[in-house]
């Protein structure tokens, strides 16, 4: 590893295969003669409804400039990791020889499970929050090194804004942010609020408001000192809350009838998905979520070689061949099939194949899409699963 402050592999050590498992090394001169041309695909051992797939940006990069064939599902693609019969989908699918691509796998399988966990995870509390939004706060809860990542497969899972400076840049919009109660203590709670009520544009002018009082009176107080603002924002720890929604409801109540009903609220403060509805019912406006969404449960991808020199072969408990995933437009049924044959639902005909080729021959084969429009993708397609929950 190179001589660093940080226990953080580097570009070059992630392309050059020292970020990998021993035992890839250790087999690759064992490989390297046989010169072996094989498929290799990448599916989920984990039974899920539907996850948002990222992480292939990454995986794209690391492959590119290496002698192979690559396909994949779409980034922000919200789909189930199994088809209508129950069969697992894969997600990515590489030929050439396996000597370049075995000593990637675990990279491989890094960007694309967590990424995925944090975009999955981010999807869930979109559908929570809408039609309000929700800003992405966690990335002091994991390692700097990847905060870029946390970001991007936040505000791709739905996020409306990101607090992380790096991950902002990525993505390609304006960090957002509030204050901290390090600003109440160290200049005194009404200066502070002073100072961003008139200093900040509109739309950004956000109170904390639980430093050092009653989250009520405290709101009451700030909006009838500061009455431009746009929001309050509560940030309680969980010992002083009580009900945190019946105090948004007092918030709620009190500002209205004081006429400032222009005054939103934004909750924050360890949020999960399961607390959301009940707060936004109570009269929340915005949310702030961290840590349930950039410590989520990694997605459990597996690559496995599945075809050897043309010949379908694989290990027991998976299928071999290679294969494509395809979708009906119309109802919406998936299955998979070998890959060069066309799929036709009984109901509605041919069937759309999913799997789009990313690299060819090394070189990409693709348009890189910025998080924006990946997002849009995966906004709509959550819309869509609510309004089949709805119905």
């Amino acid at each position: 590893m190179s001589e660093g402050k940080f226990f953080i592999a580097t570009e070059k050590e992630i392309i050059d295969g020292k970020a990998s498992d021993v035992y890839f090394s250790r087999t690759l001169n064992l490989v390297l003669p046989e010169k072996k041309m094989v498929v290799a695909e990448i599916t989920s051992s984990v039974i899920e409804e539907w996850i948002n797939f990222t992480g292939l940006e990454e995986v794209t990069n690391l492959l590119e400039g290496r002698n192979i064939d690559v396909w994949a599902i779409p980034e922000g693609t919200l789909i189930g990791t199994r088809d209508s019969r129950g069969r697992s989908i894969p997600f990515i699918v590489m030929k050439g020889n396996y000597s370049e691509i075995m000593e990637l796998e675990t990279s491989i399988l890094g960007f694309i499970c967590q990424s995925s966990g944090i975009s999955t995870e981010a999807s869930k509390v979109y559908m929570a929050c809408h039609p309000k939004p929700f800003v992405s706060f966690g990335i002091r809860r994991m390692h700097p090194g990847i905060s870029p990542m946390i970001d991007r497969a936040a505000y791709i899972g739905g996020a409306i804004g990101v607090s992380g400076i790096l991950g902002a840049e990525v993505i390609g919009i304006e960090p957002t942010g509030t204050m901290p109660h390090s600003v109440a203590l160290l200049m005194g709670e009404e200066k502070a609020w002073e100072y961003i009520a008139n200093n900040f544009p509109p739309g950004t002018r956000t109170l904390l408001i639980d430093t050092f009082g009653d989250e009520k009176f405290k709101a009451i107080e700030a909006a009838e000192k500061f009455p431009q603002i746009d929001y309050i924002r509560i940030d309680t720890p969980s010992s002083r809350r009580g009900n945190f929604p019946q105090i948004v409801r007092e918030i709620r109540w009190e500002l209205d009838i004081r006429g400032f009903t222009n005054i939103k609220i934004m909750v924050s403060g360890g949020l999960k998905k399961d607390q959301i509805q009940e707060l936004k019912d109570a009269g929340v406006d915005s949310f702030g979520v961290g840590t349930s969404i950039a410590s989520a449960r990694s997605i459990d991808f597996a690559m496995d070689i599945v075809e050897i020199d043309g010949i379908p072969s694989t290990k027991r408990g998976k299928l071999s061949g290679m294969k494509n995933v395809f979708r009906c437009e119309t109802c919406g049924f998936i299955t998979i099939g070998l890959f060069n044959e066309k799929q036709v639902c009984k109901d509605h005909g041919e069937m759309k194949p999913l799997l789009e080729q990313v690299i060819h021959n090394g070189k990409r084969s693709s348009k890189k899409l910025n998080a924006g429009k990946i997002r849009e993708r995966s906004v709509n397609m959550a819309k869509e699963l609510m309004s089949q929950f709805k119905e």
